[in-house]
This record gives C-alpha cells, sequence and structure tokens, in this order.
C-alpha cells in the first residue's frame, strides 16, 4: 500500500512539473528556483553583443518571455528578446547591434586607460563601454508577491573600434514610385562629409569632433530620372539611433530651422545638401562624448511639382496641393539615418571666430628669432644697468668741498 502511494504521489509531482514548464526544454531539479547571476551569458561580438537569459527561472518566478526587455522599455517589441527552445535550456535571446548603440535606452561611457593603441604600442587610449540591464515590469497594484527580474551586462571596445566601425554608417530606404509607365522603386541614402565640396566623406577622430565642426549633410536617390527631385521635409536629430526617440532636436522643419543649420539645395534636383554645427545632448553631460544620429523624412517629387510642396516662408506655411487633380506628383516618405556623429566636450570649447583664426595665416617666429629678440632685450637692460653703475661711481670721486676751520690768521690782527 505504501508502495502505491509513494508512485502516485511520484506521477502527481511530474505532471506538476510537466505542467509547470508547459513544453519548454526545463529541468525541475535544476530550475525550479529563482534566477541567479550565472543565468546571464554575455558575448560581445565584432558586429553585435548577444545576451543570453536561462528561461526556466523565469518561468518558474511566474513570468513570460514577453515580460523580458530591455531597460524597462516594455512597451516597445524592438527592445524585448524572443526565445529559443531549440537548446537545453530553454533561452532567451537579445541582440544589439554597435551600429546603433544606444538603441533601447543602452548607455555608452567612454573612459581613458593605459592600453595598446592601434600601433601596438603602450599609451593612454580610450574606451566605449556599452551597458543596460534587462528587467521585468512593475505592477499596477501597490504589492507584489512576484519577484522584480534584474539582469545587468557591460560590453567594452577601443572607441577607435567603434568610431571606425560606426562612423559612416548610413541606413537607404527603398521608396516605391508611381509613373505613368508603371512602378519603380529608388533608393535614398543620407551620406556625411567634410565639407562643402561634398567629394571626401566625414572622417571622425578616434577623440571626437570638437564642438560646433561644421558637418555637411546629403541626400541622395539613386534610379531615378530627370523627372523626379528629391523633397526633404524634416531632418532632426536623437541621442540614439532609433529615429522614434521622444529625446530629439529639430534642424529644420518647415519654415523653422536651427539658427546654426544652413539648407543649401531642397526639391532642386536629385540630391538635397545642408549643413549644421555638431552639439552634444546634455543628457550626456556626466561622459567625455556625446553621440548624435541624423534622421531626414524626405520623399520624392515631380521636377515640375516640387515647387508647389515647398513651404513659402513669410506668409503660408505650405501651398495647397489637396486641390491638384494629378495624385502621383509625389511619393510617400521614408526615413533615412546617419551616424552616430562622435562629438567631444572640451574644457575651453571654440567659437566660430576662434575656428575662423585658426583658418587664417598667422605670424609665428621660430626660434633663432625668439633667441635674438630675447638677446637684444637683455643686452639692453644690462647697457642700462651699466650705465647707472657708472653715474654712481663717477659721483663717489669728486673732491670733497674746502671745509674753513676755526683757527685765526694772526696777519689780519
Amino acid at each position: 500500500m505504501e508502495q502505491i502511494c509513494l508512485i502516485l504521489l511520484l506521477i502527481s509531482k511530474a505532471l506538476s512539473v510537466g505542467a509547470q514548464f508547459n513544453g519548454y526544454n526545463c529541468d525541475a531539479n535544476f530550475h525550479s528556483r529563482f534566477p541567479a547571476e550565472r543565468d546571464i551569458s554575455v558575448y560581445c561580438g565584432v558586429q553585435t553583443i548577444t545576451l543570453k537569459i536561462n528561461f526556466c527561472p523565469v518561468l518558474f518566478s511566474g513570468y513570460t518571455d514577453t515580460d523580458l526587455a530591455l531597460n524597462g522599455r516594455h512597451g516597445d517589441a524592438h527592445c524585448r528578446g524572443f526565445i529559443n527552445n531549440n537548446t537545453f535550456p530553454t533561452v532567451v535571446l537579445f541582440s544589439i547591434s554597435l551600429a546603433t548603440l544606444e538603441t533601447c535606452g543602452n548607455a555608452l561611457v567612454v573612459s581613458t586607460a593605459q592600453g595598446p593603441n592601434a600601433y601596438g604600442n603602450l599609451s593612454l587610449v580610450q574606451i566605449g563601454n556599452i551597458s543596460g540591464y534587462i528587467d521585468t515590469p512593475d505592477p499596477p497594484t501597490i504589492i507584489s508577491y512576484l519577484p522584480g527580474l534584474l539582469y545587468k551586462f557591460s560590453c567594452s571596445y577601443p572607441l577607435e573600434y567603434l568610431v571606425n566601425n560606426t562612423q559612416l554608417a548610413s541606413s537607404a530606404a527603398a521608396i516605391s514610385v508611381k509613373d505613368s509607365n508603371g512602378t519603380f522603386v529608388s533608393t535614398l541614402s543620407l551620406l556625411l562629409y567634410n565639407d562643402s565640396s561634398y567629394v571626401q566623406q566625414l572622417s571622425i577622430p578616434m577623440a571626437g569632433l570638437t564642438l560646433k565642426t561644421r558637418v555637411f549633410a546629403a541626400v541622395k536617390a539613386t534610379n531615378l530620372d530627370r523627372r523626379w527631385n528629391v523633397l526633404m521635409d524634416y531632418c532632426y536629430t536623437t541621442a540614439s539611433g532609433n529615429p522614434n526617440d521622444e529625446l530629439r532636436y529639430d534642424l529644420f522643419f518647415s519654415c523653422d530651422k536651427d539658427p546654426q543649420t544652413t539648407v543649401f539645395e531642397n526639391g532642386k534636383s536629385q540630391m538635397g545638401r545642408f549643413a549644421f554645427e555638431v552639439f552634444r545632448f546634455v543628457k550626456h553631460k556626466n561622459q567625455k562624448m556625446s553621440t548624435v544620429f541624423l534622421h531626414c523624412v524626405t520623399k520624392l517629387c515631380r521636377a515640375d511639382d516640387c515647387p508647389m510642396l515647398m513651404p513659402i516662408c513669410g506668409s503660408r506655411k505650405k501651398r495647397d496641393v489637396s486641390e491638384r487633380t494629378e495624385s502621383n506628383s509625389a511619393s510617400g516618405n521614408a526615413i533615412i539615418t546617419a551616424g552616430p556623429i562622435i562629438t567631444r566636450s572640451d574644457d575651453t570649447p571654440m567659437n566660430n571666430s576662434q575656428l575662423a583664426q585658426l583658418n587664417s595665416p598667422v605670424f609665428r617666429m621660430n626660434t633663432v628669432t625668439s633667441a635674438l629678440i630675447s638677446g637684444i632685450i637683455i643686452l639692453g637692460v644690462m647697457s642700462l644697468c651699466f650705465f647707472i653703475l657708472s653715474l654712481t661711481l663717477l659721483k663717489g670721486k669728486r673732491a670733497p668741498p674746502t671745509i674753513l676751520s676755526g683757527a685765526c690768521n694772526p696777519a689780519f690782527n
């Protein structure tokens, strides 16, 4: 009788365990516990950071895979992981691309440490540390009987590696355009350049760009004939690579334009061009460097119709094109991104006048000229000292005046 009871007890436990893990690759003997530090594995790859979380303790704690998200971004589906049930134990995978360092709120902190540089020599190098966490949401109630889960991670890379692998990152958007001859697809891209010639693409030094450095941007289109032009509706910047980031700074939108931004060409050809001065986001105040991502909402318009879509500043905001009979005068909008642009916060930032002085010819004395001028000054001072000393000695050698004694001459008596 006792053996039968024991068998029934074991069967009931097996059924409860099977129901508890619900088909996932979990072992009740090892995973009937709350999560621990060993449950997260971090892989700092050359292109992406991969995070693996043991899902079985998460399930045991009363949560599902959709409850785990990066840095508290539970409302963003892009910040959640996905289940991999082909391994033992079952894991939840997260992937973070180095091209978008601050997506989903991951932090980039730059520090200086002793180490080998790009040439293998030991020197002070700058390290970029990417860190964040994965957690579960707080319940809407005052109390909860479920434990709050928190997994922290970090990866460190030489800043030179991050800059060289992300400084020219540019997204391309394929946009479909209806024409009288049918439908064709054009590709839009946003590129950054060093100067107004728009020839050499932007090169970001390892230490980052100085604040107020002028950056030139261009939106280009491919697979277009002469009937279509590029029209930039709205260009703005964010601290992360996410175009939907709530923290943003507008460069230009309709007639509103940042004072440091200049639009050279828009809606007049198959390339839109503008320039702006780089800055830092205040949220990076405790960091030596700041990341800036550039985004442009762009469309294609017929060359004849582009002027009708341009804003009229100083009058109405935009021409009314709703009454036009032609419905295919413009394409839909596409968002294209470039970055990150890494800027550094110097103790003595340069303004425009200082930058202009750097570009203007300045008279500089070489070592020989400086030595000759210093010698002439020293000789002049020494000559003046000798002259004063000579005058003092001459005054000392003069004969003293005759002093009358009190003796009487008897001849005058």
